[in-house]
């Protein structure tokens, strides 16, 4: 791996590191002559040298040991980042040699490989979560890095899902993807400790977790430190500097909004990282993209359902499928009394006008930030699941919605359709509705007679069709992923490996007609 190198310059004077002249021989009989004088005048040494030997076995086995913990004592409390030789052992030489036998051959990597930098921990595992007020006044969930970045177990569940499913649902925070991805590219088939064998270089940097806790205070200077301190050192390194960054990546755990800060004083929310023109050669995962910026790619919002093997998300599929929906559709969210002509308002005034066809999810009054029982309750029994834009244009539901089998309604493109392209279906019709938010909001059109047009079988292909998507929008639980099965993480890998081996392909050709 490469050296994490410092920030810091070198504060330690150079004469005080150098060792003192001796020699050698006169060191030696001192040493052999003491020994024998210890042996002869204290016979308690024996014993002292037993028990130190002693000390020094129980410390070589127990950083050996395959536990994470003593068994004599209770588990750190604090998140488990895997390193590099944790994951890959076999691999820990591997620097310098190009005949290194991989895990899996190159047929099983057909757009290369993928090199994790090992960032100095200040740039990810120092910045996990360990309380519940670090975000305020969003009050986060505690343990946003737990379980790898899926979260805890939501037990909730299991009054309303069979046994055997309910087991794949975690209380995931919307905003882990740069956790999971991390952690699942340290055990990606086609990572390499070699850096001189990738097609692509990863930046495990944490960036929505450093920006996140100064997103509502006036400390502009807090958002950026980190962000200003991750490319001062990633531009040290030397395969950034073949390039320039453009075969580097990275995920955002938020929307792209989030760092890009506006010039305007009246406009200071976020943090500047994505317009320094270090990041302009960069691609960077993130769950809401800005539509003008290539670099930006649109990965699926983190769901709760992580299913840990192939049969158990075909077992999902079929449950999904085979429902029995007793409403014909449903509104999960909150109104905005703050926003002039809340629109997400007025879908929950409609719902509840329409009980006898919509089911209402007030998430001001239900918690709804990382999943519960009563939502997956409405989406699971409704046909359609209204779908307007969040705080930004794109919003989690829409995935909760799809994952639970329910055909999203959408009354804005950028909510879904010119976001998601490589995980989403090529044609809207075939997996969605579109609606006029303004034919809604002046009376033009009634939601509930444009749902209740389509015929039976209409919104059962539509639901086939959904299903059929959900393995594309699911982060799997395994480190490995689901075999043959690609989920939203081995797509999005294998998207930014194909499109780097294709731009250094190109700068090739072009070099060789130059």
């Amino acid at each position: 791996m490469l050296s994490p190198y410092s920030d810091e310059s070198p504060g330690a004077d150079e004469a005080m590191r150098k060792p003192l002249k001796t020699n050698n021989n006169d060191f030696l009989k001192n040493a052999v002559s003491n020994f024998q004088y210890q042996i002869s005048t204290h016979p308690r040494f024996w014993l002292f040298t037993f028990f130190l030997f002693f000390q020094l076995v129980v410390l070589i086995f127990t950083r050996n040991s395959p536990f994470p913990f003593s068994v004599h004592s209770p588990p750190s409390p604090l998140p488990q980042f895997p390193s590099e030789i944790d994951v890959f052992p076999d691999l820990q030489t591997a620097h310098h040699d190009a005949n290194v036998i991989y895990p899996f051959g190159d047929s099983e990597c057909e757009y290369g490989r993928v090199y994790v930098y090992n960032l100095p921990s200040k740039f990810n595992k120092d910045l996990a979560l360990l309380t519940c007020d670090d975000l305020d006044p969003w009050k986060w969930q505690c343990g946003l890095v737990t379980n790898d970045g899926y979260g805890k177990r939501s037990t909730e569940l299991a009054g309303i899902l069979p046994g055997n499913l309910s087991a794949a649902w975690y209380r995931t925070n919307q905003f882990s993807s740069e956790v999971i991805f991390h952690y699942r590219l340290l055990n990606y088939r086609c990572r390499t400790n070699d850096p001189e064998s990738a097609t692509a270089f990863y930046i495990p940097f944490y960036a929505g977790q450093a920006v996140g806790k100064y997103l509502w205070t006036d400390e502009i200077e807090n958002r950026d430190f980190l962000s200003n301190k991750l490319l001062k050192w990633v531009q040290r390194q030397k395969y950034w500097k073949k390039y320039k960054g453009l075969d580097h990546f990275l995920t955002l755990g938020r929307i792209t909004w989030d760092f890009r800060r506006l010039g305007d004083p009246e406009k200071l929310w976020g943090s500047s990282f994505l317009n320094r023109p270090q990041m302009q050669n960069v691609t960077r995962f993130t769950i809401e993209k800005a539509p003008w910026d290539a670099n930006d790619i649109s990965v699926p919002y983190p769901t709760g359902f992580h299913p840990h093997s192939e049969k158990e998300l075909r077992e999902w599929q079929k449950f999904a499928l085979s429902y029995n929906r007793t409403s014909l559709f449903t509104f999960i969210g909150a109104a905005r009394g703050d926003i002039d002509s809340d629109f997400r308002s007025r879908l929950m005034s409609y719902c509840r006008n329409e009980s006898d066809s919509c089911r209402v999810v007030d998430c001001a009054v239900i918690p709804c930030s990382n999943g519960s029982s009563e939502i997956q309750k409405a989406l699971l029994s409704s046909d359609f699941c209204l779908q307007p834009k969040g705080d930004s244009l794109t919003r989690r539901s829409v995935f909760d919605c799809m994952v639970a089998g329910s055909v999203p309604v959408f009354f804005w493109r950028r909510t879904a359709y010119t976001q998601y392209q490589w995980f989403l279906p090529e044609d809207p019709g075939s997996y969605s509705v579109f609606i006029d938010p303004e034919a809604v909001r002046n009376g033009t059109a009634s939601i509930k007679e444009i749902l209740m047009s389509y015929s039976k079988d209409q919104v059962r292909k539509m639901r086939e069709k959904v299903v059929e998507t959900i393995p594309r929008i699911v982060y799997a639980r395994p480190s490995g992923g689901l075999g043959s099965v690609k989920d939203a993480f081995e797509i999005a890998i294998e998207g930014v490996l194909k499109r780097v081996k294709d731009e250094n392909e190109w700068k090739e050709y072009v070099d060789m007609g130059s």
